[in-house]
């Protein structure tokens, strides 16, 4: 019992408050401690427009990844979960991008939507377009590209949790749901979304998460630089170029943007779930 203990105690609890407390020093990166600053980290972080402008785009990526990644993976384990002949095989194969490294994947898709990439190439040989949509340097559709790619490679994750939401749900209701009538749509709605609930909020909490902490789709998409200008720039990004830089970045500053962040994520948290008891009631 007590190595667990220790193992999330050093490894997320102390790391958890040493952030804070670095987040009021003046200490550079790489050093093991600063001087005492009070707020003027926070002072000088929340008077940056980077930062702003780092903290919509974030917002804006949770808010559209969000609602789809609740949503999408319910649709989908609902139409897989019957046992009909092959479906294993679609579960095994459509679980692939799951298990897939980000990375790769991300250096995939970068290829893919690139001025003179597939996506593109097909678009103007087409003659659908003009010129080439610049995916990879506007920068909305720099984060519509990157949000994509968190969908596509997420919905299978949250498939699975749904199907084990699902397998719980009675059987019985759908066959009172039949009985009364009640079409695939009706029934879905009456019946599956009810029974899944719980898990809805779980997964609408976690991509809450994850979409907030965004980091490796944007930064291989933009080519590490977040965009032109750092328009595209996400606060994870913000964080790490602020925080990390060798020559003049601030540890300290960064972890003032890092509890910023953890504040921001908490509220949206904190929200979501109040609307969902408003809702409930």
């Amino acid at each position: 019992m007590a190595a667990p203990v220790l193992v999330v105690g050093y490894f997320y609890v102390f790391p958890f408050f040493n952030t804070i407390w670095l987040s009021f020093t003046d200490a550079r990166p790489l050093s093991a401690s600063g001087a005492f600053v009070g707020i003027e980290n926070y002072i000088e972080v929340l008077s940056d427009e980077r930062f702003w402008n780092a903290t919509l785009n974030s917002v804006v990526y949770a808010l559209i990844v969000v609602p789809f990644m609740t949503v999408l993976p319910l649709l989908l384990a609902a139409l897989v979960r019957d046992r009909i002949p092959g479906i294993g095989l679609f579960r095994s194969l459509y679980y692939i991008p799951a298990v897939s490294s980000l990375v790769v994947v991300s250096l995939a898709w970068t290829a893919i939507l690139k001025d003179n990439g597939a996506v593109n190439n097909i678009l103007v040989g087409s003659g659908l377009i003009d010129e080439p949509i610049s995916f990879l340097t506007d920068r909305w559709l720099l984060i519509i590209s990157a949000t994509l790619i968190t969908l596509w490679q997420g919905l299978p994750y949250y498939m699975i949790m749904y199907l084990a939401a699902l397998a719980n749900v009675d059987r019985s209701l759908y066959e009172a749901a039949a009985l009364d009538g009640a079409g695939p749509l009706r029934t879905f709605l009456s019946v599956t979304v009810p029974g899944v609930r719980v898990m809805m909020a779980l997964v609408a909490t976690l991509s809450m998460i994850g979409s907030l902490k965004i980091f490796t789709e944007v930064h291989l998409l933009s080519g590490g630089t977040g965009g032109i200008g750092r328009r595209s720039e996400t606060l994870t990004m913000y964080i790490r170029s602020i925080g990390m830089d060798p020559s003049y970045g601030s540890l300290g500053g960064g972890s003032a943007a890092a509890v910023c962040l953890f504040i921001l994520t908490m509220g949206l948290i904190i929200l979501q779930r109040r609307l969902e008891r408003n809702k409930e009631s």
